[in-house]
C-alpha cells in the first residue's frame, strides 16, 4: 500500500543532519516541531507529532495545526532525562473533509441528502473509537436523523455543529496515513543548559606564599566562591605531573630546580590519570572536597586531559599506545610555534585501540565513582570524533547526570562536530568577539541557526590559556563589561580566577598569554580581598539565578540603539513570564548615550502602555511608556539589567 500514500511530509524540524544526530534539551524544556505537510487536491489534512521517552511503551500524541503555506507546527515537553523519540504522522482527514464540503454546499443552498448519508458512514467508523457513552448516544442519534428525510433540518444543523467537529477531530480515522522517519532528542539535567563556572588552580590555594596548596585549602575557598554566585568549581588536572622534560616558568623548555611543571603534563612515578598529585592530598581528601562543595550547592568539575608525560606509567606498560620513531624516540606534541616536549601524544590509530579506549573509559568511571559528574575535556579536537561518540554514549548510559564541556578553541565545523557527537557544552569564540557587530553576528549564529538545537555555548572572558588583548592593562569597567556580556548573552559562563576578578592581566609581550602563568608555577593570592568587581560579579550571578530568562541562551532579540558603542537585547523564558532587557556600553573609558527601541511587539504591548523597568543592579525603577527611550551609561557601571514588569 506504500504507493497509495497521498500526504507528503517534508522538512521535519528540529533535526540535525536530517536526523543523523540528536537534538538536545534539558528537563521540562519544549520541543517545537514543524513540518511541511501537503497533498494533491484540496482535501482537509490532519497531522500529529508522536513522541515517547525511551522507557515508555506507548507513543504520546499531540495534534499539529496549520500555520501558513503548508507549514504545520506543535510542541511537546520533555519531562525526564534520557532519550525521546519523535516523528510526524499525517493523513487526509476524510471525516473533516466531508464536513467541510457539506458546509459549503449548505451555504450555497444545495440539497444535501446524499451527503448526509455519506456522513452516516463516517459516523459509523468513528462511533467505534469514542469512549464516552454520551458521545456514543449522540452519534447514534445522528445516524438516525441523517438517514431520515423528515429530520433534514435538524440533520444539517448537527452536520455543521462544533460538537460533531470536535468528535471527528478527537477521534480521527487515519486512513493511509504517512509517517516521517523517527528523530531523537537527548534530555539532560538543567545544569547542562545553565551553569556558572569558576576555575582556579588548587596548588595556588594556600594561605602561605611559596607553599603548595592542598584540597583542604580548596575547602577554605568554597564559601568565597559560593558568595560570588558560582555553582561549578573547575579544577585543572590534579594528577601527578611528569618530571621528564618538565616545563619551566613561562613555558620555558628547561625546568630549574623547584619548578613544578604544567598540570597538563600528566603522569610520573607517582601514577597516572587515576591518581592524585601527592602534594594536593589523598583520594579521601578529594572526596571530602567534593562533599563539602555539594553541601554548598557547588559541583566540582574535573579536567579530562588524554595525554601523557614521558614518564607516565602508560609509556612502559602500554608502549603500543604511542607512535615510536625509527630511532626509538616518540614525537612529542607540537602546535608550532608552541612545543610540548613534556607531553607524548597518544597514538589513536594503535592496533591496540580497543584496550586504549576502554582504559580512557575506566578513567572517567573511576572519577565518577568518586562523585564527579562534570568534566572539562582538554583539546578534544585532537582525538577521533567517533571515539568521543563512543565514550560519551557509554558514560551517559549508566550516568545520565554527567556533563562534558569541550575545550575546543578550533575551527567552527570541528567545534560543531564535537557537539553533534555528544558534548554537552562547548567553549566558544566569545573571547575574541568585542565589537557590537561581532557580538550580534556571533550570538545570532548560535541562536538563530541549527546550532541552537545541539550546541550549548559556554562563554569565558578569560582562561589560563587566553589573556585576551582587550583585558590586558585594563581596569574595572572593561572587566565588568566582559563579564556582563558573557553572563547575559549565554546561560553557561565561566571565568579563570582570581586572576579575572583581581584584574591581573600582565602578559607576555605581543601575546594573549599571561606573564608568570599559573600553568607553569604556583601563585600566591590574598583570597580575602574584595573589590567592586567581586561585588558586581556576585550581583550579576544572583540575578541570573533568580531570572529564568537568563537561564537559557536561545530566546534573545537584539534591539536597535542609535549608538554603536551600546548594545541592547531582550531575553525571555519559554513561558513568557520573565522578561529581561539589557543595555551594555562597549566603551570602557567614556560615557555613552543613545535612544533604544523597546520590542513592544514581542512584549505583547502597544505604545503608551506603562512598563516598569526595574534595574536589578541599582534597584532603581523607571516608568517607560514609549517605544523609544533614552539611556546613558558611564564607565563606573557600564550596563543596565532591567526586569520588565508589565
Amino acid at each position: 500500500m506504500q504507493d497509495q500514500r497521498r500526504v507528503v511530509i517534508d522538512y521535519v524540524s528540529p533535526s540535525v543532519n536530517c536526523g543523523d544526530f540528536y537534538i538536545k534539551r534539558v528537563v521540562n524544556e519544549i520541543v517545537n516541531v514543524r513540518a511541511f505537510i501537503l497533498a494533491d487536491g484540496h482535501d482537509v489534512l490532519s497531522a500529529s507529532a508522536l513522541f515517547k521517552h525511551e522507557s515508555d511503551k506507548q507513543w504520546n500524541e499531540t495534534r499539529m495545526s496549520l500555520d501558513f503555506n503548508d507549514e504545520w507546527q506543535t510542541a511537546f515537553s520533555v519531562e525526564k532525562q534520557g532519550f525521546y523519540d519523535y516523528k510526524v504522522e499525517a493523513w487526509v482527514d476524510y471525516a473533516l473533509n466531508w464536513r467541510h464540503g457539506i458546509i459549503r454546499k449548505i451555504e450555497d443552498g444545495q440539497y444535501v441528502n446524499s451527503e448526509l448519508l455519506e456522513g452516516a458512514e463516517y459516523i459509523n467508523q468513528v462511533i467505534k473509537k469514542v469512549t464516552l457513552n454520551e458521545d456514543k448516544a449522540y452519534l447514534k442519534h445522528l445516524q438516525d436523523i441523517f438517514k431520515n428525510e423528515d429530520t433534514y433540518g435538524e440533520a444539517i444543523n448537527e452536520a455543521t455543529s462544533d460538537k460533531l467537529y470536535n468528535i471527528f477531530y478527537n477521534n480521527p480515522i487515519k486512513f493511509l496515513e504517512n509517517t516521517s522517519k523517527t528523530y531523537r532528542v537527548y534530555v539532560d539535567r538543567k545544569k547542562a543548559r545553565f551553569s556558572t563556572w569558576y576555575e582556579f588552580f588548587p596548588r595556588s590555594a594556600s594561605e602561605h606564599e611559596g607553599v603548595h596548596g592542598t584540597f583542604k585549602d580548596c575547602e577554605r575557598l568554597l564559601p568565597r566562591i559560593k558568595n560570588m554566585g558560582f555553582d561549578v568549581v573547575y579544577l585543572p588536572p590534579i594528577n601527578p605531573i611528569g618530571e621528564v622534560n618538565r616545563k619551566g616558568k613561562n613555558n620555558t623548555t628547561e625546568a630549574k630546580e623547584g619548578d613544578v611543571g604544567s598540570t597538563w603534563g600528566i603522569g610520573s612515578q607517582y601514577g597516572g590519570h587515576k591518581d592524585i598529585h601527592p602534594q594536593l592530598g589523598s583520594l579521601n581528601d578529594f572526596k571530602a572536597l567534593i562533599q563539602k562543595a555539594k553541601e554548598q550547592d557547588i559541583e566540582i568539575a574535573m579536567d579530562y586531559a588524554l595525554q601523557a608525560a614521558p614518564d607516565h606509567p602508560w609509556v612502559k606498560e602500554h608502549p603500543q599506545w604511542f607512535k615510536w620513531r625509527p630511532d626509538g624516540t616518540v614525537q612529542y606534541a607540537e602546535n608550532p610555534p608552541k612545543k610540548y616536549q613534556d607531553i607524548l601524544p597518544i597514538y589513536w590509530e594503535s592496533e591496540d585501540y580497543k584496550a586504549l579506549w576502554n582504559e580512557c573509559l575506566d578513567i572517567l568511571l573511576h572519577w565518577i565513582d568518586c562523585g564527579i559528574e562534570i568534566f572539562r575535556v582538554d583539546n578534544p579536537h585532537t582525538k577521533p570524533f567517533y571515539f568521543w561518540n563512543w565514550i560519551i554514549t557509554k558514560v551517559k548510559e549508566k550516568h545520565p547526570n554527567v556533563i562534558f564541556l569541550a575545550e575546543a578553541f578550533t575551527a567552527p565545523k570541528v567545534m560543531q562536530q564535537l557537539a553533534k557527537q555528544g558534548y554537552t557544552q562547548s567553549y566558544t569564540y566569545f573571547t575574541w568577539r568585542n565589537t557590537k557587530h561581532e557580538l550580534i553576528e556571533y550570538v545570532e549564529e548560535l541562536t538563530k541557526t541549527e546550532l541552537r538545537e545541539y550546541m550549548q555555548p559556554n562563554f569565558w572572558p578569560n582562561t589560563p590559556d587566553i589573556n585576551p588583548f582587550p583585558l590586558q592593562g585594563t581596569g574595572e569597567s572593561k572587566h565588568m563589561q566582559r563579564y556582563v556580556l558573557a553572563a547575559t548573552l549565554s546561560s553557561s559562563i565561566g571565568i579563570y580566577g582570581p586572576v579575572f576578578e583581581y584584574m591581573l592581566s600582565d602578559s607576555l609581550l605581543g601575546k594573549e598569554e599571561y606573564l608568570n602563568s599559573e600553568k607553569f608555577q604556583i601563585a600566591h593570592y590574598n583570597w580575602d580581598v574584595k573589590n567592586k568587581l567581586t561585588t558586581v560579579i556576585a550581583k550579576i550571578n544572583y540575578i541570573r539565578h533568580n531570572n529564568e530568562a537568563l537561564q537559557q541562551t536561545n530566546n534573545i532579540k537584539f534591539c536597535y540603539v542609535e549608538n554603536d558603542n551600546l548594545i541592547a537585547f531582550y531575553k525571555w523564558n519559554n513561558a513568557k513570564t520573565n522578561h529581561i532587557f539589557v543595555v551594555i556600553s562597549l566603551d570602557a573609558h567614556n560615557s555613552q548615550q543613545g535612544t533604544v527601541q523597546l520590542p513592544l511587539h514581542e512584549l505583547g504591548v502597544h505604545a503608551g502602555h506603562h512598563l516598569e523597568m526595574h534595574d536589578l543592579i541599582t534597584d532603581n525603577r523607571y516608568n517607560w511608556q514609549n517605544e523609544w527611550n533614552f539611556v546613558e551609561l558611564h564607565p563606573t557601571l557600564p550596563f543596565h539589567i532591567f526586569k520588565i514588569n508589565k
